[in-house]
Formats: structure tokens, sequence, C-alpha cells
């Protein structure tokens, strides 16, 4: 499968259309291996995410793919990975196959091999992204892997909440960056520090985002990602999240929350403006996650998260619009700038014929 990149850009489509829609715009430099990287991420968190397999079974397949990709990092033959049970597994939830997920966990073995081709720097990064990630799932299995909806587990404290989205998210952004900084804007001069810090912030943002959003699902499947010491605060324990009407005692907890999201999304537009201009693509490639992740807060302030009927999600057609706007906007600076405020705003839609009142810049190559 991996040994061109047509069939894996094929699964990646598959697999994940938001994501995809960011793979295909990136220098064709750093697309390969950010690709990549992401398959693998992906079928570690699919391991991960399979309840009809013992967790004790799910942490060792976790620790074999992690030891698998060490070995191609130094160039040599991968273990053999054998997740056939996982796509069967999941098969079974589903209650009909899913094909890219189960080529995904068929080939991952594949995938692990392509890592051996690329230069030593960039299997190097690939590999510390890959272990900082799955060593995040193994302590979510070891927290949430024998609960249930009627035994929920519930996290001690917001520094494991925030340890969480750092391992499995915050890491993503340091791993984006180091690979624009080697391959898009080697020379361009940045404080590379803030950089950094705000690139973890980035993805720790986006992962709060996720988790905020998918609360309701979550406690069914016996997780709370909310610490009980914050719930405890407004006389809260995670099975009354199951209930809808408890909205009113749960808002105030979970608008700070999604301010704290907010706030870290921020961090991450300042990071995409911090970026040289002249690099287009990887620009628009970041602002897209953050734009949606603002406009999710957005939508998840106005409805009762409790209510699992209420699937607040960002519809297809606004993924597009947010896309094109981004997008037009470009190259008049003053206006893109002020997208993030524009967009998570009352009013989100920031007119396009508004573009007129700023000077277009002109002075940037289009990477």
């Amino acid at each position: 499968m991996a040994s061109g990149s047509i069939e894996a850009e094929e699964l990646l489509q598959q697999v994940s259309r938001s994501f995809f829609l960011t793979l295909r715009i990136l220098p064709r430099s750093i697309k390969r291996p950010i690709g990549l990287a992401y398959l693998l991420a992906r079928a570690a968190d699919t391991v991960a995410d399979t309840p009809l397999v013992d967790p004790g079974r799910r942490r060792s397949a976790l620790v074999q793919l992690r030891k698998s990709v060490d070995e191609a990092c130094e160039g040599r033959p991968p273990l053999v990975l054998d997740f056939g049970e996982f796509a069967a597994a999941r098969e079974s939830i589903a209650g009909r196959g899913n094909p890219a997920e189960r080529s995904l966990l068929e080939n991952v073995g594949t995938l692990v091999s392509v890592l051996r081709g690329f230069a030593p720097g960039d299997r190097l990064r690939i590999c510390t992204v890959l272990h900082r990630i799955t060593h995040g799932q193994e302590l979510d299995l070891i927290r949430f892997g024998a609960a249930s909806e009627d035994q929920i587990a519930v996290l001690g404290s917001d520094e494991e909440l925030d340890g969480y989205t750092n391992d499995v998210a915050g890491c993503v952004g340091e791993f984006w960056t180091e690979m624009c900084r080697a391959h898009v804007f080697p020379k361009a001069s940045l404080n590379d520090a803030l950089l950094l810090a705000d690139a973890v912030r980035f993805g720790k943002g986006l992962q709060l985002v996720n988790i905020l959003r998918d609360l309701p699902r979550d406690l069914r499947q016996g997780r709370c990602y909310l610490p009980q010491p914050q719930l405890s605060k407004h006389g809260l324990k995670p099975s009354d999240l199951l209930d809808a009407g408890a909205i009113g005692r749960f808002r105030p907890l979970y608008v700070e929350y999604l301010e704290r999201a907010e706030e870290h999304l921020r961090a991450g537009w300042r990071y995409i403006l911090m970026l040289p201009f002249g690099c287009l693509r990887i620009r628009l490639a970041c602002a897209w996650p953050v734009l949606i992740g603002a406009r999710t807060i957005q939508k998840l302030r106005r409805g009762n998260i409790l209510d699992r009927r209420d699937r607040i999600r960002i519809g297809r057609a606004e993924v597009w619009a947010l896309v094109l706007r981004s997008t037009v906007l470009y190259p008049y600076r003053p206006a893109w700038n002020r997208l993030f405020d524009a967009i998570g705003g009352i009013d989100p839609a920031l007119p396009l014929d508004r573009a007129r009142d700023f000077p277009p810049d002109t002075a940037h190559k289009r990477n």
C-alpha cells in the first residue's frame, strides 16, 4: 500500500476528511512525513479506542507499535504487527465494516516500513511524537480501561487534564513546528521559544475542544475528563452529567473550560500570525482547524451539551465557508488577522465585500 504516496493519500482521505483538507495544501517537502505520522497516530488511537478488546491487550499493542517504530527509526526492519483482531472487533461494534479503518489496521506494518525511507531527522521527529502520543494513550487506558457508564472514572486534577492534552496533542504542535522549521522556513528570524510554546497551546486547545464537544459520548463510555475537584465545587459528580437537566449547575463550570480552550486557540492564532506571511500554505493549513475550533466553541456555548440528542457539530458547508473566507481574505492582512475574533464572536461572518476596505498585501511569495 504505502510504497507510493497515492495509496497513502487515498487512505488519509478516507480516515480523516478534515485533516486531509489540511494535508492537501501543505508544501511537498513536509506533506508525506506529516501524513505518515498522522496515519500511524490514527492507527494507535483506533487500537486504544477498541472497547471489545481487553485494555491490557490494547496497551500491549501500543507498546508493539512503538517498538516497531523505534526499529524503523533506526533504519532496521520493523517488528511484524498484526492488528487484525482490532479490525474485527471494531466491525462488531459498528455492525458493519469500515473499509478505510480495516485497511489502516491491516497495513500498519507497511506504514511503519515506509518510515525507513525518510531522512534521519524526519524519522526522529516522527518517532518522538509517536512516543508522546502513545504514552498519553496508555495512561488513558490505565485510567479508563475498566470504566463503564455505570462506573465512570474521572480525572483527579487539572494537571492531569493538561498533561493528557499535552501528550496527545500539544506534542503534535511541537512536531509540526519542527518539521516546518526544518523544511519550509529554516532561515526565518522568529522567536522560537514563543513559537513552540504557542504551538503546544495550539494542540492542547484543539484537543480540549474535542473533549468538551464529545463529553456525552465519553461519559457513556465511562470516561470523564473534567476533574472531580472542579465538579465538586459545583456540587456535581460524573454520573450527574448523564442527566440533561443538570445543565444549570454544570454550565458555569463548562463555560470555564470553554474559555480555557478559547484562550489556547487564541495562542494558536498568535502562532499563525508569527509564521512568515509568505508561507501561505502553512498559515492556511493552521488557520482552518483553529477557526473551526473557534466556531465549535461558539456553538457549544449556546447548546445543552448534556443533551446527547443535540449533536453539536460544524457542518461541511460551514467548513467550506471558513476555508473560502480565509483564502479570499488572505491578501488583505488586517482583515485576515482578525478572522479569529470574527469567527468566534457573536457575528462570525466577516463580509467578503469588506475586503476592499483594506489594501491587499502582495509582498509575499506563496510557498
